[in-house]
């Protein structure tokens, strides 16, 4: 497990790839979840694949869903009700 959580390109991508402003989500909420999804997808790419480095894929596809991230969690306006 050290191997793999250390090895690779698996600390330079945790620490400077996921977290470059303009590709990252911009809530805390999404931030979590696109952090959780980046680490399980990278579990399941070491686990399944036979590529042994597969963090910059994983922070492309990532990349890809971050619209998504921002447009799902939408921070509440302090003060306005559901209506």
């Amino acid at each position: 497990m050290f191997a793999h959580v250390f090895g690779g390109a698996t600390m330079l991508g945790a620490f400077f790839m996921a977290t470059d402003y303009s590709t990252s989500p911009t809530t805390p909420k999404g931030e979590i979840i696109y952090g959780i999804c980046c680490g399980v997808l990278l579990m399941l790419w070491r686990q399944f694949s036979s590529m042994p480095e597969g963090m910059t894929f994983i922070l492309l596809i990532m990349n890809c869903f971050v619209p998504l991230i921002d447009y799902l969690i939408i921070p509440r306006v302090y003060g306005v009700k559901k209506s």
